[in-house]
């Protein structure tokens, strides 16, 4: 290949530029671009078929000819890019000018949330408790043995633990599995008399229509000297009158809890079937509400109080419990799956 062969390419490389940026620049919208573009400097494209010739020229020839395919493409390119934030700019004009705001629409109403119905029923309760002369408290979620088990009367060895599905952090550290522990901690600090709910959140391994593996709690508690079991019941009385309403049925049923004795257990008819028996109440026609007890002497012991000189009771309740029971829901799971259209009844 002589001189002339290798000027016969180079002419032929600025044809193919001229001819390449004449297409860009002819181009309407982004497509034809797109196209035009792919046409020369594609894989397929003319540029390619040309810078193959370049390995037939003598080796001394080929570094001016593939400097001159760089620079050529280089050009395309960068017109190429100009061409590009031309129309996009000639497009957005024209959305401008053709798109009106039409003022007769009516207008988006933004969407305002609201509490949760646990939280909803966390506050009344709260509310309810507060006007009957107690405090609220509160303690953490990530607990020490000490203060879920031991304080409250259930030793390492103790049966009851085996109740409470227990997640451990460690041999010493507990997600707590309820909010007694908060009562500990109240009564290490303070001296009678207390009167003391604590609302928070618990864990068990559980989990049905009825149970949650994360759940919320309410416990209360009153110490001070001559504290009988006849004013828990007046206090839980109290309490239910003012949060299902007058006339609900209410029963105490012996129970056990090692932390309280004598313990009951408090039911209320159930309001999901009117006492008839649904699943949700396993047909009983009856749902516990709560647990509850006189503290027993051993927990006082635990935190310094002479039970000789004080006394007082303790009661504890699932918050998804009495919601299910207050807004007629029959799945647990409801308050927990952030289902909107269940949500924005409340």
């Amino acid at each position: 290949m002589n001189e002339k062969n290798i000027d016969a390419l180079l002419s032929s490389l600025e044809q193919l530029a001229a001819a390449t940026l004449a297409a860009l620049a002819a181009a309407k919208n982004q497509h034809e671009l797109q196209l035009a573009f792919a046409a020369f400097l594609g894989k397929g494209g003319d540029f390619t078929a040309l810078v193959k010739l370049t390995g037939t020229l003598p080796v001394d020839e080929r570094p001016r000819f593939g400097a001159a395919i760089n620079v050529a493409k280089t050009r395309c390119e960068e017109f190429r890019a100009q061409r590009q934030s031309e129309l996009n700019t000639a497009e957005i004009s024209h959305k401008l000018a053709s798109e009106r705001i039409d003022v007769t629409l009516p207008g988006r109403r933004g969407f305002i949330g609201s509490k949760h119905p646990i939280t909803l029923v966390s506050e009344e309760i709260c509310e309810i408790f507060t006007s009957l002369g107690f405090g609220i408290a509160e303690g953490p979620e990530i607990e020490k043995d000490f203060y879920n088990f031991e304080a409250l009367n259930m030793p390492k060895d103790h049966p009851a633990r085996d109740m409470q599905d227990t997640f451990y952090i460690s041999d010493e550290v507990v997600l707590r599995t309820h909010t007694s522990p908060v009562q500990i901690r109240t009564m290490l600090k303070e001296k009678p008399p207390v009167r003391i709910i604590a609302p928070g959140t618990v864990y068990r391994r559980d989990s049905d229509i009825t149970h949650s593996p994360m759940f919320h709690q309410i416990e209360g508690f009153l110490v001070d000297q001559h504290v009988t079991f006849g004013d828990l019941k007046g206090i839980l009385h109290s309490f239910i009158a003012q949060f299902f309403g007058k006339g609900v049925n209410v029963r105490f049923r012996p129970s056990f809890f090692p932390f309280t004795e004598p313990s009951a257990e408090v039911d209320i008819a159930c309001v999901i079937c009117g006492g008839k028996g649904c699943r949700v109440c396993k047909n009983s026609g009856w749902l516990e509400i709560l647990g509850s007890g006189m503290i027993d002497p051993e927990v006082f012991k635990s935190v310094n109080y002479d039970p000789e000189v004080y006394s007082g009771f303790a009661f504890g309740m699932g918050l998804e419990r009495v919601a299910m029971l207050k807004y007629g829901v029959s799945d647990l799971r409801l308050f927990f799956e952030n289902d909107q259209r269940f949500l924005r009844q409340f």
